[in-house]
């Protein structure tokens, strides 16, 4: 340990720190005792945030850190980072103050057994293939006879000399138009999406040629540029993509109208030869002519045949009144049976439908039956109310506080209510006492609490 960090040890043993405090000085010590380091594992938790940074974990078997890529560090990154994809990075060990944890800042970034070109390649490819950039339904064919031809690719390269070489031994009247750029290197991408928007603005041009040489996947990766593709897809007018090699595959190639293995093929593919051309329209000279020949032929046979199956239109006219006359009478007949049917039916439900008034008489006798019963029912109903409000008038008669002062008893009362004890009265007060036959008046003059109407009867 150094000298040093004894010395904030000490220091740190002798005052209360703050938490704020406690992780300034955790993140000083880590970062003031830990340079660059290089550490490999597996991307999980990621998350690319609004702000443009990339929030992720690093993890392996046994453990994981937590990791942060700024956004001025992940805009050098050709691939995209994903959940699973094992990468190797460079960066610093800091201290986050505000939760305490501790995290690597990511300054590089590459993947682990493969590499960040083609990867992003790959990335590039599978997200395009999935919007429906490739599908050989949406590309436009190719002119047969372009007038007016583009090229977009470097004006000192080989690739410009043996497209030009190709179209001036193939067509003498096929106007070139060369839309330099660059083809390689960071500014690449751009200048090209550039040049591709000015071949497309030119005026009467039939198709465009965009490509180059051969190189390493590095020297080709301007033709892999997302922006670039769309421009291609999105072009009104049909795109040939002759980038490098046969072997050699760019994005551009898959998004493009055609793909033409080398530069020259793509020269050869857009300009038809003159010679090649002439033959092609003598041979199909010959075809029409055979064609045209084998169908006269043909229209003359059938027209015999129909010569002699043709029948004097005065007897097919006649043959057609005699099956007019037979049809009518059939048609007479007919008519006149379904008729009689009908007629013959309806008689039968007459005689099976009832008269009116039997209908109505059945009816009124059946309402008055039903307005009998109706008497009788409410009749014994009211009987059963009536036996029933009888019964219970003479139970309530029984439980009338009345019917007990007929008895001989009394009840009293002050002006609260009724008295039920001695002690609800006082010596003075004025009491009310209801019988049988009208109510006295009268004022207290001694109050007995101890004797009640059970211990006089006993005495």
């Amino acid at each position: 340990m150094s000298t040093e960090t004894q010395i904030s040890l000490e220091k740190s043993e002798s005052q209360v720190l703050t938490v704020e405090q406690l992780n300034r000085e955790v993140r000083q010590l880590i970062e003031g005792n830990l340079s660059l380091v290089w550490v490999q594992g597996e991307i999980s938790n990621f998350k690319a945030h609004t702000s443009g940074h990339f929030y992720f974990s690093l993890k392996d078997e046994k453990s994981q850190i937590r990791a942060v890529m700024f956004r001025g560090s992940n805009a050098r990154l050709r691939f995209k980072p994903t959940d699973g994809l094992e990468v190797l990075v460079r960066g610093r060990i800091s201290v986050y103050e505000p939760r305490g944890e501790y995290q690597i800042v990511c300054e590089t970034m590459e993947p682990v057994g493969a590499g960040a070109l083609q990867k992003a390649f790959e990335q590039l490819k599978e997200k395009l293939k999935k919007e429906g950039l490739f599908d050989a339904g949406r590309k436009r064919p190719i002119p047969l006879m372009p007038r007016h031809v583009a090229i977009v690719t470097s004006p000192t390269g080989a690739a410009i000399r043996d497209m030009i070489n190709v179209i001036s031994r193939r067509s003498k009247s096929l106007q070139v138009t060369l839309v330099p750029t660059l083809v390689q290197g960071e500014a690449a991408a751009p200048q090209i999406c550039e040049a591709l928007k000015k071949a497309i603005q030119l005026p009467n041009v039939d198709a465009i040629i965009i490509g180059r040489g051969g190189g390493s996947m590095e020297d080709l990766w301007a033709f892999n540029d997302e922006k670039l593709a769309r421009m291609i897809a999105a072009s009104p007018v049909p795109i040939i993509s002759a980038v490098g090699h046969e072997v050699d595959f760019t994005i551009s190639d898959f998004v493009a109208d055609l793909r033409a293995p080398t530069p020259s093929a793509a020269a050869e593919l857009v300009v038809k030869n003159t010679e090649d051309l002439a033959q092609r329209v003598r041979s199909l000279q010959r075809m029409l002519t055979i064609a045209i020949q084998k169908h006269l032929r043909a229209e003359t046979q059938k027209w015999k045949g129909l010569s002699s199956r043709l029948i004097d239109p005065k007897r097919r006219l006649m043959d057609l009144m005699q099956r007019n006359d037979e049809l009518l009478s059939r048609l007479q007949g007919a008519t006149l049976r379904y008729f009689e049917k009908r007629q013959l039916k309806l008689q039968v439900l007459q005689e099976r439908m009832p008269r009116p008034d039997q209908v109505i008489q059945k009816v009124r006798n059946r309402i008055e039956l039903i307005f009998v019963r109706m008497a009788n029912r409410i009749q014994s109903i009211l009987q059963k109310k009536n036996a029933q409000l009888q019964e219970n008038m003479s139970v309530l008669d029984s439980l009338s506080p009345l019917q007990v002062l007929e008895r001989g008893y009394s009840m009293t009362q002050t002006k609260k209510g009724i008295v039920y004890s001695a002690s609800d009265v006082k010596v003075g007060e004025e009491i009310y006492i209801s019988l049988m036959k009208g109510s006295l008046r009268a004022e207290v003059k001694e109050i007995n609490q101890k004797e009640s109407l059970w211990t006089l009867k006993k005495d």
